[in-house]
């Protein structure tokens, strides 16, 4: 690997395929690299080795409770929007040993769970994700207590972000002011134009790592272009709010938006609102909205012994507040119904994250709109306790 690079800031054209010299890049300096793969007629993140491996010519239709991949009219590599996984599955696992504990000859020995060294590269996080990340830095990184395992995860991670050109109905990141530009938190910075790639150096390994492509300068024309890119697709986001009352959005009620200047006082000062019986009768408390949530950061704590009771393993587990056993404490559930279950869940998605982290926890991806099964709409039900107020 060269010890050139490319200053901080700086932006590079590079043809399409010049791409799989970033992968190649990442391997030999030991990352394991992933990047957005069709499987089960989805788009995860997978190993990635060849860029021919990427969903290329596919686009996404989403909306509440629905999913499918089509063919592009275009050949384009980064056009689809946002899949069921983030970054969360890989800096925080769904399960992970957090130590081991084993009887030798009546006394016991501890010792942590084995960690891997290997250093993880994602090609693919969009701006709602890297902003999802930074809640999760929040969480795990800057309070009192500091999770070790998401330290040493977060530390070695290499991100190459892409700037989206096209929104799904069920994207609200500009409601947010989380997208759909890239800003930050990136090494590396995608955007996609016709017949090439602009580049947008986000870090000094960055710079290393795209120096070894074979790249042009971009012209101040060539940036101005390229940054238009999302700067139309957000301003024709903005646009379908400006048609609008500020309670729901205009023409075609699939496209969301989520006014959020009082959001936090709108929903704790209607606690016992109507609407919220009214989306029970509906959640199934599935906990999919939950699972696929890029901030969401619930677990459980578990013992696990094996039959002799000289071998235990303590693992953590996400976790959802649309369980009953999550609220569960000696006297037994505190949240009995659904319908305190999708508040709980709601009020501090939007209102009391905000006092215990200073931030929404929500980035407006979209994802618990698409992946619940019965389509609930989280902009809907603000919308719907909103116009009850005007």
């Amino acid at each position: 690997m060269p010890v050139n690079r490319l200053p901080i800031g700086s932006y590079v054209r590079i043809e399409k395929t010049e791409l799989q010299e970033v992968v190649d890049s990442l391997k030999e300096l030991g990352f394991f690299t992933v990047g957005p793969r069709v499987v089960d007629e989805a788009i995860i993140y997978g190993e990635l080795e060849k860029v021919e491996q990427l969903p290329i010519g596919l686009v996404d239709e989403q909306d509440g409770g629905k999913y499918r991949l089509h063919p592009s009219k275009t050949n384009s590599w980064f056009d689809y929007t946002v899949g069921p996984e983030s970054l969360k599955k890989y800096l925080f696992p769904p399960n992970e040993t957090l130590f081991q504990s084993h009887q030798i000859d009546g006394d016991w020995q501890f010792e942590e769970s084995a960690f891997s060294s290997r250093s993880l590269a994602v090609i693919g996080p969009r701006a709602c994700d890297l902003h999802a990340l930074a809640i999760q830095d929040r969480v795990f990184l800057k309070g009192y207590y500091v999770d070790p395992n998401y330290q040493r995860r977060r530390h070695d991670l290499f991100i190459v972000a892409v700037n989206c050109r096209r929104a799904a109905p069920v994207c609200f990141c500009h409601s947010m002011g989380t997208g759909p530009a890239v800003r930050d938190n990136f090494d590396l910075a995608l955007i996609e134009m016709s017949d090439h790639f602009v580049v947008e150096i986000g870090t000094e390994r960055g710079g290393t790592v795209i120096s070894t492509a074979e790249w042009s300068p971009c012209t101040l024309d060539q940036v101005e272009a390229a940054k238009a890119v999302t700067a139309i697709l957000e301003s024709s986001m903005q646009d379908r709010d400006a048609q609008t009352d500020s309670v729901l959005c205009p023409e075609s009620p699939r496209e969301r938006c989520l006014e959020t200047a009082d959001v936090h006082d709108l929903l704790l000062n209607n606690l016992d609102h109507s609407r919220w019986e009214h989306v029970a009768e509906r959640c199934l408390s599935c906990a999919n909205c939950t699972m696929v949530c890029p901030t969401c950061f619930c677990c459980s704590v578990e013992d696990i012994s094996d039959l002799s009771g000289e071998n235990v393993r303590r693992e953590r587990t996400w976790d959802s507040c649309f369980t009953a056993e999550h609220s569960y404490t000696n006297t037994g559930v505190v949240r009995k119904l659904t319908a305190s279950r999708y508040r709980q869940w709601l009020t501090h998605k939007l209102a009391t994250w905000q006092d215990q982290f200073g931030v929404s926890g929500c980035v407006g991806c979209g994802r618990c709109i698409t992946w619940c099964p019965v389509g609930i709409d989280l902009t809907e039900e603000v919308a719907a306790i909103r116009g009850d107020q005007q």
